[in-house]
């Protein structure tokens, strides 16, 4: 029988708009973290919260797994103290969890080249290139719209991103040809943009399992180390080395804050190497021209007649 706080707590979650995507994966977790429980969830105290942290290293979660885990609990425990008025302390008062920090991967121009040539079905191309060039996340890709492309006008609404956060995307000249070639084939009338081709799930949406698997099947054909999101990080990286406003940058790639696209400076190499060579040829500049007044002002301050060897010998 499902706990009862958990409904409540869904609905809450529902009130507040959190898409369905958000919604599964918050109650996978707190249903695992309930079954595991050994106490009743007013309870619930930190010892037994570090117990579930060795639970679940003990089946190999990885130290984001854990912290998402920790995350989601402790805003759960929040919504029984504030809403239920249950008489308890929040138990997950701290994560402490140590993260890695890796950098974002992307591809190099030769790569992208490399995974577009073995490319040939213009649906997949449409949605490679919607994340290469658009930068938008897979599943923003699954819930496209028809209605949502603007193919006169070059830009996408993209509606309940992460976050629940409505943006525009522009569509580049290239990954617009590439959507009209998908376009003008899709005989298949449909709300969603990308729909299932072959079997007995043809003319309904495609999903993101489904992206993925076509993304893992060209990542083999190519021989690359791709993924859908790294198509993601690699727009980003393009367009900050093409020396795109950083805030330009984030409104584009839907980040809700800065610091998220900040990541992508420590990779961007070529705009580095572009801007340190810009400055230090100022640096040189202003050296070799603070030299050559120094040289002049010693020759002013301490002139050397011409004939002074003469004068002594006579």
């Amino acid at each position: 029988m499902e706990n009862t706080e958990l409904i409540r707590y869904r609905r809450a979650l529902k009130r507040k708009n959190y898409s369905a995507h958000t919604l599964k994966n918050y109650m996978n977790i707190l249903d695992h973290f309930v079954k595991w429980a050994p106490v009743p969830l007013s309870e619930v105290t930190a010892k037994e919260v570090g117990l579930y942290v060795d639970h679940l290293l003990q089946k190999r979660r990885t130290p984001k797994t854990i912290t998402c885990h920790l995350q989601t609990i402790r805003l759960f425990f929040e919504y029984l103290l504030q809403e239920e008025e249950i008489p308890m302390a929040n138990p997950v008062t701290r994560i402490s969890i140590r993260l890695p920090k890796p950098l974002p991967r992307h591809l190099k121009d030769d790569q992208v080249s490399r995974l577009l040539a073995v490319i040939t079905d213009v649906r997949d191309k449409a949605i490679f290139m919607l994340m290469l060039r658009c930068g938008l996340r897979v599943q923003e890709v699954a819930d496209l719209t028809v209605d949502a492309v603007d193919y006169q006008r070059k830009q996408i609404f993209v509606s309940k991103g992460k976050g629940s956060k409505d943006r525009i995307v522009y569509v580049s000249e290239d990954a617009r040809s590439a959507l009209w070639a998908y376009l003008s084939k899709r005989s298949t009338k449909g709300k969603s943009l990308f729909l299932v081709q072959k079997g007995t799930m043809r003319g309904q949406p495609l999903s993101v399992r489904g992206i993925q698997k076509r993304m893992e099947y060209y990542a083999r054909k190519s021989k690359l180390n791709v993924s859908c999101h790294r198509l993601r990080h690699t727009m980003a990286t393009q367009l900050l080395n093409a020396d795109a406003d950083l805030a330009t940058i984030q409104d584009l790639l839907g980040h809700g804050q800065i610091t998220t696209t900040q990541r992508y400076c420590w990779v961007a190499n070529l705009k580095v190497q572009r801007d340190y060579y810009k400055a230090m040829e100022v640096v040189l500049q202003r050296t070799q021209a603070q030299g050559e007044n120094d040289d002049d002002g010693e020759q002013d301050l301490n002139p050397i007649p011409a004939n002074r060897g003469k004068e002594k010998l006579d």
